[in-house]
C-alpha cells in the first residue's frame, strides 16, 4: 500500500478563497509527504459545482503550475452533496484514502495529521468533529446543534457536530458507491457503512473570505432533505397524530350526546372554530409530510444521473 491520500473539496463560486486555501493546503501536503506520511502520488482535487465566477479558471491555473493540484469540472451546479460525492467517487481508484473538506478555510487542515495516523492504525472512517461552539454567535450555536439534535431525533443517525470533513478508506468509498439514491444526504449515509470508525476533534476557524453558502434557510432546507431521505419517522409520528385526534373525536362525540340528553346543545362558537382551524392545520401538515416522500419517490424512480463531470484534471504520475 502506497498511503496516497486524496484531499477533495467541493467549490462554488469560490474565487476569493481559493489562492489562499491552495497555498495552505500546498504547504500541509508537501510537509505530510517529507515526513513519508503520504505518498507522493497524493494530490488535492477542487470540484467545480457550476460557479458563476472564476473557480474553474483558477483550479486550471493550479494545475498547470503544480502537479499537486487537479480539478473536476462538473457540467452544471448539482449542489454541495452532490459535488461532493462526484468528487469522491471519481478519485477512489486513485487513493488509498480520501478526506473531504470545505474550501472556506473553516475546517482545521491541522487535522489532517491526526486522521492520516489514525488511518495508519486500521481505521476506514475518521470524522472532525467540532470540540466546541465558542466562536458562533449565540443563534448560531443554537440553530447549529438544534439541527444535529432533530435530525437525530426524527432517525436521520448523524455524528454530533460533524458536518463534511472526513478520511474514508478505499474500502470504505467502495462502500459508499453502493448507495444509489438520487436525495443524497452523506452525513447520514456514511455511517450506515460501518467499518471501523474513530473521531479528531477540532476549532473550526473563521471563513478566511467570502460568504456563507448554509444560511439558515438553507440549513432547515437541508435539514428536512436529510430526515425525508433517510427515516420514516415523521410518517409513524403522523399516524399516531392520527390515532390521537380520532381518540379526542370519541371524547367529543360521547361529550356532545352528554349535552345533547342533558338539554345543553349549544356549543360554543370558539370551540368549534379552533377544532376546525386545528384539524385542518394538522390535515395540510400531514398532506405537506407526505408529499415530501412521494417527491423523493418520484424523483428517485426518473433514475437521473446524480453529476455529470465535464472535465478532470489529473496528473496521477
Amino acid at each position: 500500500m502506497d498511503n496516497i491520500l486524496y484531499l477533495v473539496l467541493p467549490c462554488f463560486n469560490e474565487e476569493e478563497v481559493l489562492p489562499e486555501t491552495s497555498e495552505r493546503l500546498r504547504v500541509k501536503m508537501n510537509g505530510l509527504i517529507k515526513q513519508n506520511k503520504i505518498d507522493e502520488k497524493s494530490r488535492v482535487i477542487f470540484v467545480n459545482d457550476g460557479s458563476k465566477d472564476r473557480t474553474w479558471n483558477l483550479i486550471r491555473e493550479f494545475h498547470e503550475k503544480d502537479k499537486l493540484f487537479g480539478g473536476i469540472n462538473l457540467s452544471r451546479n448539482v449542489g454541495h452533496q452532490n459535488a461532493l460525492l462526484a468528487g469522491l467517487l471519481t478519485v477512489r481508484e486513485y487513493a488509498d484514502m480520501v478526506i473531504s473538506m470545505d474550501a472556506d478555510l473553516q475546517d482545521d487542515i491541522d487535522a489532517i495529521d491526526e486522521m492520516v495516523e489514525k488511518y495508519l492504525d486500521g481505521t476506514d472512517i475518521v470524522y472532525g468533529v467540532r470540540s466546541s461552539r465558542k466562536k458562533d454567535t449565540f443563534f448560531k450555536k443554537v440553530t447549529a446543534e438544534g439541527f444535529y439534535k432533530i435530525m437525530n431525533t426524527m432517525g436521520a443517525n448523524t455524528v454530533f457536530n460533524h458536518a463534511d470533513y472526513r478520511l474514508m478508506s478505499k474500502r470504505a468509498l467502495d462502500g459508499l458507491s453502493q448507495y444509489g439514491e438520487v436525495n443524497l444526504f452523506l452525513r447520514g449515509i456514511v455511517p450506515m457503512i460501518g467499518y471501523p470508525t474513530d473521531v479528531v476533534y477540532y476549532e473550526r476557524g473563521e471563513r478566511f473570505a467570502g460568504k456563507s453558502k448554509y444560511p439558515l434557510g438553507k440549513m432547515l432546507s437541508f435539514a428536512v432533505e436529510g430526515i425525508t431521505s433517510l427515516s420514516t419517522r415523521p410518517i409513524r409520528m403522523i399516524t399516531t397524530l392520527g390515532f390521537f385526534i380520532f381518540l379526542v373525536s370519541i371524547g367529543m362525540l360521547i361529550y356532545s350526546l352528554i349535552r345533547h340528553f342533558t338539554g345543553a346543545t349549544i356549543v360554543g362558537w370558539t370551540t368549534l372554530m379552533v377544532s376546525v382551524w386545528a384539524i385542518g392545520g394538522l390535515i395540510l401538515l400531514s398532506l405537506g409530510v407526505v408529499g415530501e416522500y412521494i417527491g423523493k419517490i418520484y424523483l428517485e424512480t426518473k433514475m437521473r444521473p446524480r453529476y455529470i463531470i465535464e472535465q478532470f484534471l489529473n496528473d496521477k504520475d
